[in-house]
């Protein structure tokens, strides 16, 4: 059974919305383990568009952020959710505002320029298909395409650092480090600054395995999340680690941005030296 959320943001954008997604997730994860529903509302083209989505925020008793770079879209938000009483959040207007003061130039006005298909997208979209595609070992040929390799034991945010790393261009495989599986070979072969170990206490995740379990509707019982399973899979996950000269960073309390900038700044400086 799915978690109720503790809270519900609504993203109203006249683009995509990922930017206001980000941003929404990027401040939740400071309240991990609030449970934040977003619920996108993309592509408004109307006022009576955000007639709807202001009610149904109104009635979910959800908070609404937006990224309308429209001005009679961005001003007609901020009425409705005065008259309605919905907290609404503008993540672009003031800002917006403030450069054409001080530049003394109009915006554009055009929604999702962030997303000019240029070189730079493509190189981005590769990276993202390449993380599905490397994920979880499906594929240990991509081991050794890959410009970092991630490691570690079920739930220390491979997937979620994958796809992170990927939206900064970086090409991530990930493998799960599994007693009673063998590690590919092909992890053997890399350059040791390419991989990136990562461990957690042991109490945090057994509190995480517990959450999965209950997502699952199974019982907490299970050994996935039992104490002594988890020590287990942290000394072998350790062991390897070890044999791979690899850096480790410890992820518990740490949110995935904070993470994924630590692995950046480790590839960028091993790069340089």
């Amino acid at each position: 059974m799915t978690k109720p959320a503790d809270v519900i943001i609504y993203v109203v954008s006249d683009a995509a919305g990922d930017t206001g997604e980000l941003v929404v997730r990027a401040a939740a994860a400071q309240f991990h383990p609030v449970h934040a529903e977003i619920r996108r509302a993309p592509f408004v083209t109307d006022i009576p568009t955000l007639e709807r989505f202001i009610m149904l925020a109104k009635q979910a008793g959800a908070i609404v952020l937006y990224t309308l770079v429209i001005p009679h879209l961005r001003e007609g938000l901020r009425k409705l959710a005065d008259e309605q009483q919905v907290v609404a959040i503008d993540l672009l207007g003031t800002l917006i505002e403030s450069l054409e003061q001080k530049t003394g130039r109009r915006s554009r006005q055009e929604p999702g320029l962030n997303h000019v298909l240029d070189e730079d997208y493509f190189r981005k979209v590769e990276a993202v298909e390449f993380a599905v595609r490397y994920d979880d070992a499906k594929d240990p040929s991509g081991v050794l395409k890959a410009d970092i390799v991630l490691v570690g034991v079920s739930r220390t945010s491979k997937t979620p650092l994958s796809m992170y790393l990927a939206h900064q261009k970086f090409k991530v495989a990930n493998i799960p480090l599994i007693p009673e599986v063998k590690p590919p070979q092909e992890l053997f072969l890399l350059p040791k600054h390419k991989i990136i170990g990562l461990t957690i206490g042991v109490p945090y995740l057994n509190i995480i395995r517990k959450e999965r379990l209950k997502a699952l509707g199974l019982p907490n019982s299970a050994s996935y999340a039992a104490e002594e399973r988890i020590e287990k899979e942290l000394m072998y996950a350790e062991t390897i680690m070890k044999q791979l000269e690899c850096v480790v960073i410890d992820v518990s309390h740490r949110a995935v941005e904070e993470t994924a900038s630590l692995i950046m700044e480790h590839v960028r400086s091993s790069v340089k030296g």
